[in-house]
């Protein structure tokens, strides 16, 4: 069976379109009208393997808080659709990736339920036009909205752009673990036989 999934959302903020194959080889389309979002959501889906065409156009004028909130919402919400029942996966993922001087940490569990821990700072408020504070927020809503638990730290880094990008990728490999199919398992990975 195919995992796929594709979700709209329309408000007065945005209008985002998005559609996923989480069994895919990482080929990607992003606009979201956020210069350096788009960077990250492309390098996302390619460690991740997981295929992402997203569109989204937003009251970026205003702020970059509700195209990035509502991306991460909408992203969220077709990667859980896509895990179905999530029986057979592996459903847990850990990945340390370094970049370059920097080195950040995911741990998630698509447990059925919403958390996210996140331990990581900036040194400043921007990079290029998508503000360091909204990384937090953008991890808070996905994990939300996939129903996961995501716990990320960034351990060390210097460059803004590094931690940022390591952050992302340790994510995406993360996510690319939990997501697997594992011929070993039967059902789901839990003792109460559902997530």
């Amino acid at each position: 069976m195919a995992r796929k999934a594709s979700l709209n959302r329309d408000t007065k903020e945005t209008k985002i379109s998005c559609s996923l194959n989480l069994d895919g080889k990482g080929k990607y389309e992003v606009s979201t009208g956020i210069k350096f979002l788009d960077h990250m959501l492309e390098l996302f889906s390619k460690h991740s393997l997981i295929d992402v065409q997203l569109k989204a156009k937003g009251d970026v004028r205003v702020d970059d808080h509700h195209t990035i909130e509502d991306v991460a919402i909408v992203l969220g919400k077709c990667i859980e659709k896509a895990l179905v029942d999530k029986a057979g996966i592996n459903r847990y993922g850990t990945a340390y990736v370094p970049m370059d001087e920097s080195l950040a940490r995911c741990v998630l569990d698509l447990s059925g339920r919403g958390y996210c821990i996140y331990n990581a700072e900036f040194s400043r408020a921007k990079i290029n036009d998508l503000s360091t504070e909204m990384i937090e927020h953008f991890f808070k809503s996905i994990s939300e909205n996939m129903k996961a638990n995501v716990h990320i730290d960034l351990l060390y880094g210097k460059n803004n752009h590094h931690r940022s990008e390591a952050i992302f990728k340790s994510f995406a490999l993360a996510l690319r673990e939990a997501v697997k199919m594992n011929p070993r398992i039967s059902g789901v990975q839990s003792t109460k036989g559902k997530l």
